[in-house]
């Protein structure tokens, strides 16, 4: 009778022991706040963290993460994967360096999308094809899922967008029966779960909205807790007019708001940016929560349009293209494009010269040779000059043509690493070295931006410690947009989380060869599910769309992170039966 009672004893301490699906054990916990890592165990349930410290139970997955480093996944505060998503759910630059949450709507948005918008953006697809089967911007979050994504997503509502939406791409205020309409989308898409209002005001057709139209937009965003995130009207000649339009944006529409990839673009300008964060820091002294977010390299990428006048691109990119034929008005264009001026942002004059201009994307396949190749390059082959060079590019390829400017320096990019209120993000895609990618070149920030910030300026150089890059990768951002529960190693926290080497983390891509994948993430999970296991990808695709929460208070963003309260607010997935009804924007 003994044996029975202890053998039913010890059957009883089995069923009732602590089970989890998964404990990370020997870790050293860097948990998001920006405190000292401590050392243990996270054990995962489901899709939530379930316990942090000492984990005593035990798991079917058990990973020994001796020597190795445990944080919360890492948000991506700028991604442009609007695109390689869809045909690569998998996200694998930015799964490769810890990337659990990829956040859109640098000024153009995936939603709303009327007919024409429609046509237009199926026309000017370049290697990546696909069907354009949404309306407005939480349909395409959703298609997004429904698909099969291995991150998880979040998106603002383009300023642009929401313009092209009404007023087409014309260069004129909108009258007030076309600003309620524009106040209407921004309030839809903020009820489907937008994070807020975004700009990018230095490309036509975002350049002729006035800072008026932009508070009205940012008032319809601010009764729902969003806030402003913007590239702003400058970046140079006129980077602190353009730090005071953003700080006034935010005061007269009462949100927060923060600016896309902080620089100081030109040589130039460099000195100004010690200026640039006194006005920051003064606002936020004011009570303002002025933020920003950057990615660590000297040069940006966008398009040859940001080398032209805004009035030649007027009316959208066939009305541009025509103007270019036109002898009279190309020759106007040429003198405009040589001429240093404060009214528009020339990134090939703030360049300093044409052999700072790098080509990466075309849609002609018989242009695609002069990928990687600079823009002096081109004309010397072609015996022009740069800016005819530019202009025949551009006609010739029937498109934008994809474009490195270098312009920053790296004294201020480690100078803006060390400012407490900088998240950092990509401005890229998320895409793989195979298939359809391989058509075109990218920018080595795409696989390098985590990683080179970890590696080269937190590990190599010491610029801030491991734990306040990691509080900036995660809590930081997280408590920015509003979103609860994820950001931190807590427990009822979702299970979005990244194991990495901190001796060994790199970016291994270069100008030159970007299409290298970082080194030294070894287990990244999202939603409890593993998507990175010893380096190697799943190919589990437990994404969602991940929503602000409009109940959650405003959180000091001086290294506490968001407190779940009484428990998870912020599912991350819609509500059963909840479909967005109204439209919403368009891809870059």
């Amino acid at each position: 009778m003994r044996k029975l009672l202890l053998a039913c004893l010890a059957l009883t301490a089995c069923t009732t022991a602590t089970t989890y699906d998964t404990v990370i054990r020997n870790a050293t916990i860097y948990d998001g706040s920006g405190a000292p890592p401590i050392h243990g165990d996270v054990a995962i349930k489901a899709d939530r963290i379930a316990a942090v410290g000492t984990v005593s139970g035990h798991a079917a997955n058990e990973i020994d993460a001796h020597g190795m480093a445990v944080s919360p996944g890492f948000i991506n505060m700028l991604s442009w994967a609007t695109e390689s998503l869809i045909v690569d759910g998998r996200a694998m630059a930015d799964v490769k360096q810890g990337v659990t949450l990829e956040i859109f709507g640098e000024g153009w948005s995936m939603g709303p999308l009327n007919d024409a918008m429609k046509a237009e953006m199926k026309k000017q697809q370049g290697d990546i094809k696909f069907d354009i089967n949404w309306t407005t911007l939480r349909q395409y979050l959703d298609s997004l899922v429904a698909r099969g994504i291995s991150v998880n997503i979040a998106s603002f509502v383009g300023a642009t967008t929401v313009r092209m939406y009404v007023l087409g791409e014309e260069d004129r205020p909108p009258n007030a029966r076309e600003l309620n309409q524009m106040r209407a989308l921004v309030r839809q898409a903020m009820e489907d779960g937008a994070l807020g209002v975004g700009s990018s005001l230095i490309y036509a057709p975002a350049f002729y909205a006035k800072t008026p139209e932009l508070i009205e937009l940012c008032k319809a965003a601010s009764p729902y807790g969003g806030m402003y995130i913007s590239h702003m009207r400058s970046e140079a000649n006129r980077l602190q007019e353009a730090v005071d339009e953003l700080i006034t944006i935010a005061r007269e529409a009462h949100v927060p708001a923060e600016i896309y990839h902080l620089k100081a673009a030109g040589s130039a300008n460099w000195p100004k940016m010690d200026a640039v964060i006194r006005q920051i820091e003064a606002a936020r002294a004011q009570g303002l929560r002025i933020t920003a977010d950057m990615y660590t390299y000297p040069a940006g990428a966008t398009g040859l349009d940001a080398a032209m006048p805004p009035w030649v691109q007027e009316g959208g990119f066939n009305a541009w293209r025509k103007r270019l034929m036109d002898p009279e008005t190309r020759a106007r264009v040429i003198r405009e494009m040589r001429t240093p001026t404060d009214a528009w942002e020339n990134l090939m004059v703030l360049a300093g010269s044409p052999d700072r201009v790098l080509l990466i994307g075309f849609k002609n396949e018989k242009l695609k040779p002069l990928t990687g190749k600079t823009l002096a390059q081109v004309a010397a082959m072609r015996g022009v000059s740069p800016e005819d060079a530019a202009i025949d590019l551009v006609i010739e390829d029937e498109s934008r043509v994809d474009t490195v400017y270098f312009l920053m320096s790296e004294d201020n990019i480690r100078k803006q690493i060390q400012q407490p209120w900088v998240s950092f993000g990509s401005d890229a895609g998320a895409s793989a070295p195979e298939g359809v990618f391989l058509k075109s070149s990218t920018h080595p920030r795409e696989f390098g931006n985590v990683a080179k910030l970890l590696g080269q300026y937190v590990r190599d150089e010491k610029l801030i410690p491991l734990e306040e890059a990691v509080r900036r990768l995660t809590s930081l951002p997280a408590t920015n947009l509003g979103i609860a529960n994820r950001g931190a190693l807590r427990r009822g926290y979702f299970a979005d989380i990244v194991v990495f080497d901190p001796n060994t983390i790199r970016a291994n891509s270069t100008f030159e060869n970007p299409r290298q994948y970082a080194t030294g993430v070894v287990h990244v999970f999202v939603n409890g599910q593993q998507i990175l296991r010893d380096g190697e990808h799943t190919n589990a695709k437990p994404g969602q769309v991940v929503l602000r929460d409009s109940a959650m208070p405003p959180t000091p963003d001086s290294g506490a992170t968001p407190d779940s309260g009484a428990g998870p607010r912020n599912a991350g997935v819609p509500p059963a039966g909840r479909q967005a009804s109204s439209p919403a924007g368009k891809s870059r």
